[in-house]
Protein backbone atom coordinates (compact mmCIF):
# COMPACT_ATOMS: atom_id res chain seq x y z
CA UNK A 1 0.00 0.00 0.00
CA UNK A 2 1.26 3.43 -1.05
CA UNK A 3 2.35 5.16 2.22
CA UNK A 4 0.20 8.20 3.28
CA UNK A 5 2.38 11.45 4.42
CA UNK A 6 -0.33 14.76 6.04
CA UNK A 7 1.00 17.94 5.17
CA UNK A 8 0.04 21.11 7.01
CA UNK A 9 2.17 23.51 7.49
CA UNK A 10 1.94 27.80 8.59
CA UNK A 11 5.53 28.06 7.69
CA UNK A 12 6.75 26.49 3.99
CA UNK A 13 10.01 26.52 4.45
CA UNK A 14 11.45 23.66 2.35
CA UNK A 15 7.75 22.69 2.07
CA UNK A 16 8.28 21.71 -1.65
CA UNK A 17 11.69 19.70 -1.82
CA UNK A 18 10.50 17.65 1.15
CA UNK A 19 7.36 16.61 -1.29
CA UNK A 20 8.90 16.40 -3.99
CA UNK A 21 11.68 13.57 -2.74
CA UNK A 22 8.41 11.81 -0.37
CA UNK A 23 6.79 11.70 -3.59
CA UNK A 24 9.64 10.92 -6.46
CA UNK A 25 12.26 8.85 -4.08
CA UNK A 26 9.86 7.14 -1.41
CA UNK A 27 6.32 6.62 -3.20
CA UNK A 28 4.42 8.74 -0.75
CA UNK A 29 1.06 9.82 -1.73
CA UNK A 30 0.16 13.31 -0.18
CA UNK A 31 -2.73 14.49 1.75
CA UNK A 32 -3.10 18.31 3.01
CA UNK A 33 -5.66 21.08 3.15
CA UNK A 34 -5.67 25.15 2.71
CA UNK A 35 -2.21 27.02 1.56
CA UNK A 36 -0.43 24.12 1.90
CA UNK A 37 -2.36 21.59 -0.77
CA UNK A 38 -2.11 24.85 -2.97
CA UNK A 39 1.21 25.38 -2.74
CA UNK A 40 1.88 21.89 -3.62
CA UNK A 41 -0.40 22.11 -6.26
CA UNK A 42 1.35 24.64 -7.69
CA UNK A 43 4.59 22.81 -7.55
CA UNK A 44 2.88 19.86 -9.68
CA UNK A 45 2.51 17.41 -7.01
CA UNK A 46 -0.42 15.07 -6.79
CA UNK A 47 -2.26 15.82 -3.66
CA UNK A 48 -5.23 15.05 -2.25
CA UNK A 49 -7.30 17.28 0.06
CA UNK A 50 -8.58 16.73 3.11
CA UNK A 51 -11.85 17.33 2.27
CA UNK A 52 -12.19 14.98 -0.36
CA UNK A 53 -10.11 12.53 1.99
CA UNK A 54 -12.64 12.95 4.82
CA UNK A 55 -16.08 13.69 2.74
CA UNK A 56 -16.29 16.55 5.10
CA UNK A 57 -16.09 20.67 3.51
CA UNK A 58 -13.78 22.76 5.53
CA UNK A 59 -16.02 25.04 7.89
CA UNK A 60 -15.70 28.42 10.08
CA UNK A 61 -12.94 29.65 7.72
CA UNK A 62 -11.23 27.17 7.92
CA UNK A 63 -11.15 26.57 11.12
CA UNK A 64 -12.26 22.72 11.13
CA UNK A 65 -10.26 21.37 8.32
CA UNK A 66 -8.38 18.51 10.12
CA UNK A 67 -10.17 17.79 13.29
CA UNK A 68 -11.95 14.87 11.51
CA UNK A 69 -11.58 10.77 12.72
CA UNK A 70 -10.33 9.27 9.19
CA UNK A 71 -7.75 12.01 9.83
CA UNK A 72 -6.33 11.26 13.52
CA UNK A 73 -7.82 7.47 13.39
CA UNK A 74 -4.90 6.82 10.64
CA UNK A 75 -2.48 8.69 12.85
CA UNK A 76 -3.31 7.11 16.25
CA UNK A 77 -3.63 3.31 14.60
CA UNK A 78 -2.04 0.90 15.77
CA UNK A 79 -0.83 -1.59 12.66
CA UNK A 80 0.14 -4.32 15.42
CA UNK A 81 -3.52 -3.75 17.52
CA UNK A 82 -6.45 -6.11 15.10
CA UNK A 83 -9.28 -4.35 16.81
CA UNK A 84 -7.16 -1.15 15.20
CA UNK A 85 -6.57 -2.71 12.14
CA UNK A 86 -10.42 -3.79 11.86
CA UNK A 87 -11.55 -0.23 12.96
CA UNK A 88 -9.38 1.31 9.81
CA UNK A 89 -11.03 -1.47 7.58
CA UNK A 90 -14.43 -0.87 8.53
CA UNK A 91 -14.48 3.22 8.36
CA UNK A 92 -12.27 2.76 5.03
CA UNK A 93 -8.78 4.77 6.85
CA UNK A 94 -5.71 4.36 5.73
CA UNK A 95 -2.66 4.60 7.88
CA UNK A 96 -1.17 7.91 8.16
CA UNK A 97 2.76 7.45 8.34
CA UNK A 98 3.90 10.54 8.03
CA UNK A 99 2.77 14.02 9.80
CA UNK A 100 4.51 17.15 8.88
CA UNK A 101 3.20 20.11 10.82
CA UNK A 102 4.04 23.03 11.77
CA UNK A 103 2.20 25.80 14.16
CA UNK A 104 0.25 29.04 13.29
CA UNK A 105 3.02 31.70 14.31
CA UNK A 106 1.07 33.18 17.60
CA UNK A 107 4.55 33.74 18.87
CA UNK A 108 5.90 35.85 16.19
CA UNK A 109 2.27 37.73 15.68
CA UNK A 110 2.45 39.11 19.32
CA UNK A 111 6.31 39.58 19.40
CA UNK A 112 5.64 42.07 16.06
CA UNK A 113 2.46 43.84 17.57
CA UNK A 114 4.86 44.38 20.47
CA UNK A 115 7.59 45.73 18.16
CA UNK A 116 5.45 48.48 16.70
CA UNK A 117 4.19 49.54 19.47
CA UNK A 118 0.49 48.45 19.47
CA UNK A 119 -1.01 48.82 22.47
CA UNK A 120 -3.80 46.24 24.06
CA UNK A 121 -6.62 46.59 22.14
CA UNK A 122 -9.55 44.42 20.92
CA UNK A 123 -8.18 44.89 17.39
CA UNK A 124 -4.58 43.49 18.55
CA UNK A 125 -6.28 40.76 20.85
CA UNK A 126 -8.85 39.70 17.90
CA UNK A 127 -5.37 39.17 15.55
CA UNK A 128 -3.76 37.07 18.18
CA UNK A 129 -6.19 34.95 18.40
CA UNK A 130 -6.99 33.54 15.16
CA UNK A 131 -3.44 33.03 15.52
CA UNK A 132 -3.79 30.48 18.04
CA UNK A 133 -3.63 26.97 16.52
CA UNK A 134 -6.19 24.44 17.34
CA UNK A 135 -5.76 21.53 14.27
CA UNK A 136 -1.99 22.03 14.53
CA UNK A 137 -1.30 20.86 18.39
CA UNK A 138 -3.98 17.91 17.79
CA UNK A 139 -2.64 16.45 14.76
CA UNK A 140 1.47 16.57 15.81
CA UNK A 141 0.55 15.46 19.67
CA UNK A 142 -1.72 12.25 18.36
CA UNK A 143 1.03 11.41 16.12
CA UNK A 144 3.88 12.15 19.05
CA UNK A 145 1.97 9.85 21.03
CA UNK A 146 1.90 7.11 18.68
CA UNK A 147 5.32 7.69 17.46
CA UNK A 148 6.00 3.65 17.96
CA UNK A 149 4.51 3.98 14.14
CA UNK A 150 4.42 7.35 13.32
CA UNK A 151 7.66 9.83 12.55
CA UNK A 152 5.62 13.88 13.45
CA UNK A 153 7.68 16.77 12.02
CA UNK A 154 7.34 19.61 13.73
CA UNK A 155 9.97 22.49 11.87
CA UNK A 156 11.92 22.41 8.63
CA UNK A 157 15.02 21.36 10.55
CA UNK A 158 13.63 17.98 10.89
CA UNK A 159 13.19 17.52 7.46
CA UNK A 160 16.61 16.33 6.06
CA UNK A 161 17.21 13.94 9.04
CA UNK A 162 14.24 12.45 7.77
CA UNK A 163 14.62 12.37 4.65
CA UNK A 164 18.77 10.75 5.45
CA UNK A 165 16.19 8.10 7.96
CA UNK A 166 14.43 7.04 4.40
CA UNK A 167 17.35 6.83 2.10
CA UNK A 168 18.64 4.36 4.89
CA UNK A 169 15.73 1.72 4.61
CA UNK A 170 13.79 2.52 7.56
CA UNK A 171 13.06 5.38 10.02
CA UNK A 172 14.57 3.92 13.61
CA UNK A 173 12.30 4.01 16.73
CA UNK A 174 14.92 6.37 18.07
CA UNK A 175 14.41 9.04 15.48
CA UNK A 176 10.43 9.03 16.00
CA UNK A 177 11.16 8.97 19.81
CA UNK A 178 13.23 12.25 19.35
CA UNK A 179 10.75 13.91 16.80
CA UNK A 180 7.94 13.19 19.31
CA UNK A 181 10.03 14.58 22.22
CA UNK A 182 10.27 17.92 20.03
CA UNK A 183 6.68 17.85 19.56
CA UNK A 184 5.90 18.14 23.26
CA UNK A 185 8.65 21.23 23.26
CA UNK A 186 6.82 22.40 21.29
CA UNK A 187 3.35 22.59 22.08
CA UNK A 188 4.27 23.34 25.64
CA UNK A 189 6.11 26.40 24.63
CA UNK A 190 3.14 27.43 22.38
CA UNK A 191 0.88 26.92 25.41
CA UNK A 192 2.86 28.88 27.98
CA UNK A 193 3.03 31.96 24.79
CA UNK A 194 -0.47 32.51 24.92
CA UNK A 195 -1.06 31.92 28.49
CA UNK A 196 1.32 34.51 29.07
CA UNK A 197 -0.20 36.67 26.34
CA UNK A 198 -3.31 36.55 28.06
CA UNK A 199 -2.76 36.60 31.29
CA UNK A 200 -0.95 40.07 30.10
CA UNK A 201 -4.04 41.30 28.10
CA UNK A 202 -5.89 41.00 31.25
CA UNK A 203 -3.93 42.72 33.54
CA UNK A 204 -2.59 45.57 31.01
CA UNK A 205 0.93 47.01 32.33
CA UNK A 206 1.46 44.64 35.31
CA UNK A 207 3.25 41.39 33.74
CA UNK A 208 1.10 38.61 35.61
CA UNK A 209 2.49 35.91 38.02
CA UNK A 210 0.51 32.77 36.81
CA UNK A 211 -0.82 30.06 38.92
CA UNK A 212 0.73 27.97 37.13
CA UNK A 213 4.91 28.67 35.64
CA UNK A 214 6.36 27.00 32.20
CA UNK A 215 10.04 28.34 31.02
CA UNK A 216 10.12 27.79 27.43
CA UNK A 217 12.42 29.00 24.71
CA UNK A 218 14.01 27.79 22.08
CA UNK A 219 17.94 26.45 22.36
CA UNK A 220 19.94 28.99 20.39
CA UNK A 221 23.65 27.99 21.43
CA UNK A 222 25.17 25.66 23.44
CA UNK A 223 28.00 27.06 25.41
CA UNK A 224 31.23 25.97 25.74
CA UNK A 225 30.45 25.90 29.82
CA UNK A 226 28.35 27.41 32.39
CA UNK A 227 29.90 29.60 35.04
CA UNK A 228 32.71 27.28 35.50
CA UNK A 229 34.48 24.40 32.94
CA UNK A 230 32.85 21.55 34.87
CA UNK A 231 28.95 22.96 34.30
CA UNK A 232 27.46 22.56 31.04
CA UNK A 233 25.38 25.15 29.45
CA UNK A 234 23.07 26.34 27.13
CA UNK A 235 21.84 29.49 25.70
CA UNK A 236 17.92 29.94 25.02
CA UNK A 237 15.82 32.26 23.45
CA UNK A 238 12.61 33.31 24.35
CA UNK A 239 9.20 32.36 21.89
CA UNK A 240 8.79 34.59 18.89
CA UNK A 241 10.75 37.00 16.84
CA UNK A 242 14.48 36.83 17.91
CA UNK A 243 14.87 40.18 20.96
CA UNK A 244 17.10 41.24 23.64
CA UNK A 245 20.67 39.30 23.15
CA UNK A 246 19.55 37.28 20.45
CA UNK A 247 18.31 39.83 18.15
CA UNK A 248 22.18 42.09 19.11
CA UNK A 249 24.67 41.93 16.03
CA UNK A 250 28.05 40.62 17.19
CA UNK A 251 30.34 42.74 15.20
CA UNK A 252 34.00 40.90 15.83
CA UNK A 253 35.06 38.56 18.55
CA UNK A 254 34.88 35.38 20.76
CA UNK A 255 32.03 33.51 20.79
CA UNK A 256 30.18 34.63 24.09
CA UNK A 257 30.27 32.68 27.03
CA UNK A 258 28.05 31.60 29.99
CA UNK A 259 29.52 34.50 31.99
CA UNK A 260 29.96 37.06 29.12
CA UNK A 261 26.11 37.08 28.88
CA UNK A 262 25.14 37.17 32.77
CA UNK A 263 27.35 39.78 33.26
CA UNK A 264 26.47 41.83 29.80
CA UNK A 265 22.69 41.40 30.83
CA UNK A 266 23.81 43.14 34.02
CA UNK A 267 25.26 45.81 31.62
CA UNK A 268 22.27 46.24 29.76
CA UNK A 269 20.18 46.44 33.21
CA UNK A 270 22.30 49.53 34.51
CA UNK A 271 22.11 51.34 31.39
CA UNK A 272 18.57 51.43 31.17
CA UNK A 273 18.26 53.58 33.49
CA UNK A 274 19.86 56.00 30.95
CA UNK A 275 18.15 54.70 28.05
CA UNK A 276 16.15 57.86 26.98
CA UNK A 277 17.21 59.68 24.33
CA UNK A 278 18.22 63.17 26.43
CA UNK A 279 20.41 61.63 28.96
CA UNK A 280 23.80 62.55 28.79
CA UNK A 281 26.70 60.15 27.52
CA UNK A 282 26.89 57.79 29.86
CA UNK A 283 29.52 54.52 30.16
CA UNK A 284 29.41 51.88 33.05
CA UNK A 285 32.04 49.42 33.69
CA UNK A 286 31.16 46.00 35.27
CA UNK A 287 32.92 42.90 36.55
CA UNK A 288 31.05 40.05 37.71
CA UNK A 289 27.61 41.38 37.32
CA UNK A 290 28.33 44.70 39.80
CA UNK A 291 29.69 48.29 38.38
CA UNK A 292 33.17 49.21 38.80
CA UNK A 293 33.06 52.69 37.29
CA UNK A 294 29.78 54.54 36.01
CA UNK A 295 30.02 57.86 34.76
CA UNK A 296 28.27 61.04 32.83
CA UNK A 297 30.19 63.68 30.84
CA UNK A 298 29.39 65.71 28.01
CA UNK A 299 30.49 63.64 25.54
CA UNK A 300 31.39 59.61 25.20
CA UNK A 301 34.92 59.80 25.32
CA UNK A 302 34.92 62.17 28.39
CA UNK A 303 32.50 59.56 30.32
CA UNK A 304 34.61 56.44 29.51
CA UNK A 305 37.84 58.21 30.66
CA UNK A 306 35.73 59.00 33.90
CA UNK A 307 34.40 55.79 34.12
CA UNK A 308 37.89 53.86 33.49
CA UNK A 309 39.56 56.46 36.31
CA UNK A 310 36.91 55.15 38.91
CA UNK A 311 38.60 51.69 39.41
CA UNK A 312 41.33 51.31 36.78
CA UNK A 313 42.44 47.68 38.77
CA UNK A 314 38.93 46.56 38.25
CA UNK A 315 38.21 47.42 35.09
CA UNK A 316 40.78 45.04 33.64
CA UNK A 317 38.57 42.14 31.96
CA UNK A 318 35.40 43.93 32.43
CA UNK A 319 32.75 44.73 30.37
CA UNK A 320 31.87 48.29 29.10
CA UNK A 321 28.54 49.47 28.37
CA UNK A 322 27.42 53.10 26.91
CA UNK A 323 24.44 54.52 26.28
CA UNK A 324 25.25 56.14 23.10
CA UNK A 325 26.85 54.96 19.40
CA UNK A 326 30.13 54.21 19.99
CA UNK A 327 32.58 57.00 18.22
CA UNK A 328 36.05 56.50 16.53
CA UNK A 329 37.75 58.41 19.33
CA UNK A 330 36.30 56.32 22.46
CA UNK A 331 36.76 53.43 20.56
CA UNK A 332 40.87 54.44 20.15
CA UNK A 333 41.13 54.34 24.21
CA UNK A 334 39.17 51.30 24.08
CA UNK A 335 42.01 49.56 23.06
CA UNK A 336 44.50 50.42 25.54
CA UNK A 337 43.11 47.91 28.26
CA UNK A 338 42.02 44.22 27.86
CA UNK A 339 37.65 43.95 27.95
CA UNK A 340 35.56 41.05 27.38
CA UNK A 341 32.88 42.72 25.91
CA UNK A 342 31.67 46.38 24.54
CA UNK A 343 27.90 46.69 23.76
CA UNK A 344 26.11 49.67 22.48
CA UNK A 345 23.15 50.95 20.91
CA UNK A 346 25.42 51.74 17.65
CA UNK A 347 28.95 51.64 16.50
CA UNK A 348 29.91 53.93 14.03
CA UNK A 349 32.20 52.03 10.89
CA UNK A 350 35.61 54.28 12.20
CA UNK A 351 34.89 52.66 15.78
CA UNK A 352 34.73 48.95 14.52
CA UNK A 353 37.38 49.72 12.15
CA UNK A 354 39.16 50.95 15.07
CA UNK A 355 38.32 48.22 17.40
CA UNK A 356 39.34 45.40 14.99
CA UNK A 357 43.18 45.62 15.89
CA UNK A 358 41.68 43.95 19.16
CA UNK A 359 40.12 40.85 17.24
CA UNK A 360 38.85 38.83 20.27
CA UNK A 361 37.29 41.55 21.81
CA UNK A 362 33.31 41.02 21.50
CA UNK A 363 31.85 43.76 19.80
CA UNK A 364 27.50 44.00 20.38
CA UNK A 365 25.39 46.36 18.88
CA UNK A 366 22.10 46.36 20.86
CA UNK A 367 20.25 48.93 19.93
CA UNK A 368 17.72 49.34 22.74
CA UNK A 369 19.19 48.90 25.93
CA UNK A 370 16.34 49.83 27.89
CA UNK A 371 13.62 46.74 27.08
CA UNK A 372 14.07 43.70 29.23
CA UNK A 373 12.14 41.13 30.90
CA UNK A 374 9.10 41.70 32.86
CA UNK A 375 9.59 38.57 35.12
CA UNK A 376 12.82 37.22 36.54
CA UNK A 377 13.20 33.87 37.50
CA UNK A 378 15.54 31.74 40.13
CA UNK A 379 15.69 28.38 40.81
CA UNK A 380 15.51 26.71 44.00
CA UNK A 381 15.22 23.13 45.13
CA UNK A 382 11.82 21.72 44.12
CA UNK A 383 10.97 24.79 42.21
CA UNK A 384 10.89 27.94 40.97
CA UNK A 385 10.84 31.15 42.15
CA UNK A 386 9.02 34.14 39.71
CA UNK A 387 8.95 37.76 40.27
CA UNK A 388 8.35 40.95 38.69
CA UNK A 389 11.82 43.14 37.39
CA UNK A 390 12.86 46.25 39.43
CA UNK A 391 12.15 48.24 36.48
CA UNK A 392 10.65 50.95 38.20
CA UNK A 393 12.82 54.00 39.89
CA UNK A 394 10.92 56.81 42.26
CA UNK A 395 11.47 59.97 40.98
CA UNK A 396 13.14 63.08 43.31
CA UNK A 397 9.78 64.81 43.38
CA UNK A 398 8.18 61.91 45.59
CA UNK A 399 11.56 61.73 47.75
CA UNK A 400 11.21 62.73 51.21
CA UNK A 401 14.09 65.05 52.54
CA UNK A 402 14.15 64.54 56.29
CA UNK A 403 16.91 66.73 57.27
CA UNK A 404 17.34 70.22 58.40
CA UNK A 405 19.27 70.96 55.72
CA UNK A 406 17.65 71.04 52.17
CA UNK A 407 19.29 69.67 48.82
CA UNK A 408 20.55 72.39 46.20
CA UNK A 409 19.44 71.41 42.44
CA UNK A 410 23.08 69.68 41.70
CA UNK A 411 22.77 67.69 44.64
CA UNK A 412 19.27 66.46 43.92
CA UNK A 413 21.12 65.43 40.39
CA UNK A 414 23.88 63.78 42.14
CA UNK A 415 21.99 62.09 44.48
CA UNK A 416 19.37 60.70 41.77
CA UNK A 417 22.59 59.88 39.95
CA UNK A 418 23.75 57.49 42.79
CA UNK A 419 20.48 56.06 43.35
CA UNK A 420 20.15 54.61 40.04
CA UNK A 421 23.77 52.87 40.08
CA UNK A 422 23.06 51.48 43.67
CA UNK A 423 20.14 49.87 42.29
CA UNK A 424 22.29 47.62 40.32
CA UNK A 425 24.99 46.44 42.71
CA UNK A 426 24.86 43.61 44.61
CA UNK A 427 23.62 43.79 48.50
CA UNK A 428 24.50 45.22 50.66
CA UNK A 429 25.00 47.82 48.42
CA UNK A 430 26.46 50.96 48.79
CA UNK A 431 27.45 53.38 45.91
CA UNK A 432 29.58 56.57 46.55
CA UNK A 433 29.62 59.82 43.78
CA UNK A 434 30.90 62.49 43.07
CA UNK A 435 30.57 65.12 39.79
CA UNK A 436 28.50 62.20 38.15
CA UNK A 437 31.00 59.64 38.45
CA UNK A 438 31.14 56.77 41.13
CA UNK A 439 34.20 56.64 42.97
CA UNK A 440 33.34 54.12 45.30
CA UNK A 441 31.21 50.81 45.17
CA UNK A 442 30.96 48.55 48.30
CA UNK A 443 29.28 45.52 46.97
CA UNK A 444 27.41 42.06 48.10
CA UNK A 445 28.62 42.28 51.63
CA UNK A 446 27.48 40.48 54.80
CA UNK A 447 26.34 43.88 56.93
CA UNK A 448 26.25 47.48 55.86
CA UNK A 449 28.94 48.74 57.71
CA UNK A 450 30.78 47.09 55.92
CA UNK A 451 29.64 47.73 52.17
CA UNK A 452 30.23 51.53 53.78
CA UNK A 453 33.93 50.76 54.71
CA UNK A 454 35.03 49.00 51.57
CA UNK A 455 33.26 52.10 49.58
CA UNK A 456 34.68 54.78 51.21
CA UNK A 457 38.08 52.97 51.52
CA UNK A 458 38.16 53.48 47.51
CA UNK A 459 36.88 56.85 47.75
CA UNK A 460 39.76 58.00 49.79
CA UNK A 461 40.03 61.94 49.60
CA UNK A 462 37.24 61.90 46.82
CA UNK A 463 34.49 61.37 49.52
CA UNK A 464 35.10 64.46 50.79
CA UNK A 465 31.64 66.24 49.38
CA UNK A 466 30.49 63.56 47.61
CA UNK A 467 27.08 61.24 48.05
CA UNK A 468 26.34 58.38 49.08
CA UNK A 469 23.51 55.98 48.17
CA UNK A 470 22.31 52.71 50.00
CA UNK A 471 20.06 50.49 48.66
CA UNK A 472 18.42 49.31 52.27
CA UNK A 473 18.06 51.37 55.42
CA UNK A 474 20.42 52.01 57.70
CA UNK A 475 19.23 50.34 60.85
CA UNK A 476 21.79 52.08 62.92
CA UNK A 477 23.56 55.65 62.98
CA UNK A 478 26.85 54.22 62.97
CA UNK A 479 26.70 54.05 58.61
CA UNK A 480 25.77 57.61 58.56
CA UNK A 481 28.77 58.67 61.03
CA UNK A 482 30.98 57.01 59.27
CA UNK A 483 30.17 58.35 56.14
CA UNK A 484 30.05 61.39 57.76
CA UNK A 485 33.53 61.55 59.54
CA UNK A 486 35.08 60.79 55.83
CA UNK A 487 33.33 64.23 54.31
CA UNK A 488 30.26 63.06 52.28
CA UNK A 489 28.04 65.44 52.60
CA UNK A 490 24.66 63.86 51.33
CA UNK A 491 22.73 60.71 51.48
CA UNK A 492 20.16 58.60 49.44
CA UNK A 493 18.27 55.83 51.45
CA UNK A 494 14.50 53.92 51.16
CA UNK A 495 14.40 54.75 55.15
CA UNK A 496 11.51 52.00 56.72
CA UNK A 497 13.48 50.98 60.05
CA UNK A 498 12.63 51.75 63.37
CA UNK A 499 15.39 53.54 64.17
CA UNK A 500 15.55 55.75 61.35
CA UNK A 501 15.20 59.18 63.80
CA UNK A 502 18.58 58.13 65.07
CA UNK A 503 20.12 58.25 61.28
CA UNK A 504 18.39 61.14 60.67
CA UNK A 505 19.36 62.89 63.96
CA UNK A 506 23.13 61.94 63.43
CA UNK A 507 22.80 63.06 59.76
CA UNK A 508 21.13 66.42 61.19
CA UNK A 509 24.31 66.63 63.66
CA UNK A 510 26.69 66.23 60.77
CA UNK A 511 24.55 68.94 58.81
CA UNK A 512 23.94 66.79 55.92
CA UNK A 513 21.58 65.88 53.36
CA UNK A 514 19.26 62.69 53.58
CA UNK A 515 16.62 61.93 50.93
CA UNK A 516 14.32 58.97 51.83
CA UNK A 517 12.79 57.03 48.67
CA UNK A 518 10.28 54.44 50.61
CA UNK A 519 11.70 51.84 47.51
CA UNK A 520 14.47 49.63 48.85
CA UNK A 521 15.79 48.15 45.64
CA UNK A 522 17.54 44.68 47.06
CA UNK A 523 19.68 42.47 44.35
CA UNK A 524 20.68 39.40 45.40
Amino acid sequence: MTPLALLSTSDKTGLVALAQQLVHDFGFGLLSSGGTAAVLEQAGLPVTKVSDYTGSPEILGGRVKTLHPRIHGGILARPTVEADRQDLLAQDIQNIELVVVNLYPFEQTVAQQQAQGIPNSEVALAAAIEEIDIGGPTLIRAAAKNFAHVTVLCGADQYDGYLQQLRQGEVSLAFRQTCALQVFERTAAYDQAIATYLGAALEPGSPPLASQLTLAGTAKQTLRYGENPHQSARWYQSPGLASGWAAAQQLQGKELSYNNLVDLEAARQLMAEFAQPEARPTVAILKHNNPCGVAQADTLLAAYEKALAADPVSAFGGIVVFNQSLDQATAQQLTNIFLECIVAPGCQPEAAACLQAKPKLRLLVMQDLAQGPPITVKAIAGGWLAQTADQSLTPPADWQIVTQVQPSAAQLAELLFAWKIVKHVKSNAIVITQDHRTVGVGAGQMNRVGSVQIALQQAGEQAQGATLASDGFFPFADSVQTAAAAGITAIIQPGGSIRDQDSIAAANECGMVMAFTGTRHFLH
